[in-house]
């Protein structure tokens, strides 16, 4: 039930689909006696527009996300395995054009593939179901395999975890299907702005993991607001969606108890 609520949730606050609401709105209610009211909400669209497009409000958003777990340049000499996070590749493009089809947040695999290599006898673990509503067969860890030999890695070395639709479930069904002991010290490699639920709900799933952020977007001078004032509307929203979806995503997984806490932080794996 909570993955439904979470799409129909998403699709009513995304920043973009907010806007065409209200647009809507406001062009229904111009041919009614609310016609004043139409005229408000015009002009709330044409100044908070306005705004967005010169003040980076989803860039500092994301900027903070992307600090409160820092960039790991060094990790111990012993790692026992290595987890990536989905979200890479689109399941539906890849069966359509008979290949693996790698979008955004490629350095998750190709960090994960550097860190293999490196850490030769570490169990590996790519964990991507679907996270679409209709599309449920199509598993994005279906389709990774040849993108990964072509990184170098043999598909009998990665374990696959297809169930997952959402972080949370990632998180347990990756567990479940690890099974890792209490001692051993595993790497978690996804996109820096969603690494602190990710880290959350492994450690609400009773994992505490190392945290390896990569597909670094944003500066730590970009946390500061007026730092990249400019004029860019449709960068402007789609970095404040971004944004959005992840705060959100913390504040939904925290009042539902998928994370351990609202803001996770660094320390403890």
């Amino acid at each position: 039930m909570f993955f439904y609520l979470s799409k129909i949730a998403w699709f009513l606050t995304a920043p973009s689909n907010f806007f065409l609401i209200i647009l809507v709105l406001a062009a229904i209610l111009a041919w009614t006696r609310w016609a004043r009211l139409a005229r408000w909400l015009l002009v709330f669209l044409a100044v908070s527009g306005l705004f967005l497009a010169i003040v980076p409000v989803g860039k500092v958003l994301i900027a903070e996300l992307e600090s409160r777990f820092p960039l790991r340049k060094k990790i111990s000499e012993r790692v026992d395995g290595i987890i990536v996070l989905g979200g890479i590749l689109n399941a539906r493009v890849s069966k359509s054009r008979g290949r693996s089809t790698v979008g955004g947040g490629a350095e998750r695999l190709t960090e994960f593939a550097n860190l293999a290599k490196r850490y030769p006898r570490a169990r590996l673990a790519f964990s991507g179901g679907s996270g679409s509503l209709t599309l449920t067969s199509l598993k994005e860890a279906h389709f990774v395999a040849p993108f990964l030999r072509r990184l170098g890695l043999t598909a009998e070395r990665v374990q696959l975890e297809d169930q997952s639709r959402n972080t949370a479930e990632s998180a347990q069904f990756t567990k479940k299907l690890l099974a890792p002991g209490p001692k051993e010290r595993w790497v978690l490699i996804t996109s820096a702005f969603h690494m602190p639920r990710a880290v959350g709900s492994f450690r609400r799933a009773g994992w505490r993991i190392l945290a390896y952020p990569v597909d670094f977007t944003t500066t730590p001078d970009d946390g500061h607001l007026f730092n990249s004032l400019g004029f860019n509307f449709l960068a402007s929203m789609s970095a404040l969606s971004k944004a959005v979806h992840e705060w959100l995503g913390l504040i939904f997984y925290r009042l539902t108890d998928r994370t351990d806490a609202l803001y996770p932080a660094p320390g403890g794996a």
